[in-house]
């Protein structure tokens, strides 16, 4: 029977998460930073499902937040071979409201999991639905004793600024979709096309300027904690 290597992770500062939110290129956001106060121990390598499930019935050992993951390959104290491992994160698809004290984001009305696909020795982010089938293989940590995660930590604000992404949406629109498509009417259409197709010139600009979407967005803002007070702060 396997028998996972534990490793050591003192406490630290990581970041993750994406800052691009286009469909193609884009990744779980906001990107963002986490202080992990504490120490503790990870395997080293992804655990069998079936040995990993023994492992959780010990005292101290649980699956590891993607907090927890992310620090240990920074410090480059973890591995994996082709595989996908399961960690203990359970959300709606976004990390808005997430604590930053490195514990699991964990929501009652989850719909992914999220998971560590590894190949030829890079790993990648990816969310596993509800009803999915669960990953060969899991990380598991034992974090040192007496630690308590309070409610009142730093944690990201808990949605993202709507009226924000409302006005970038109008602004691309108008730029990418909008005007383009009157300034090809006006020097390629008769003027009379121009009366009577302009309902269809607006509708065609909104949907030129929505698929844009899929290959670029602007960069959502990333957060940080401050060093000194400790409050989550946005990077303008």
């Amino acid at each position: 029977m396997t028998v996972a290597e534990w490793v050591q992770v003192e406490p630290g500062r990581t970041e993750l998460g994406s800052q691009n939110r286009s469909i193609l290129f884009g990744g779980i956001g906001p990107r963002h930073m986490v202080e992990i106060g504490y120490g503790f121990e990870i395997s080293r390598n992804p655990v069998e499902a079936g040995r990993a499930a023994e492992l959780l019935e010990e005292d101290g050992c649980e699956l590891a937040s993607e907090s927890e993951w992310q620090l240990a390959l920074d410090r480059g104290a973890i591995a994996g071979s082709d595989g996908i491992e399961l960690l203990a994160d359970r959300f709606g698809g976004d990390y808005w409201g997430k604590f930053l004290d490195g514990r699991p984001m964990l929501v009652d009305d989850w719909v992914f999991g999220i998971v560590k696909q590894w190949k030829a020795g890079r790993p990648s982010t990816h969310q596993n639905s509800q009803n999915s089938q669960e990953p060969g293989y899991s990380r598991l940590v034992r974090r040192n004793e007496n630690v308590e995660f309070s409610a009142d930590a730093a944690r990201l604000p808990l949605a993202r600024d709507t009226a924000k992404l409302i006005r970038e949406e109008v602004t691309i629109i108008l730029l990418a979709g909008i005007i383009p498509s009157f300034a090809w009417a006006y020097f390629n259409a008769s003027q009379e096309y121009l009366k009577t197709g302009w309902p269809g010139l607006i509708m065609g600009g909104v949907v030129l300027g929505l698929v844009t979407a899929i290959f670029w967005r602007p960069k959502t803002t990333s957060y940080r904690i401050g060093r000194n007070c400790g409050k989550v702060k946005p990077n303008n």
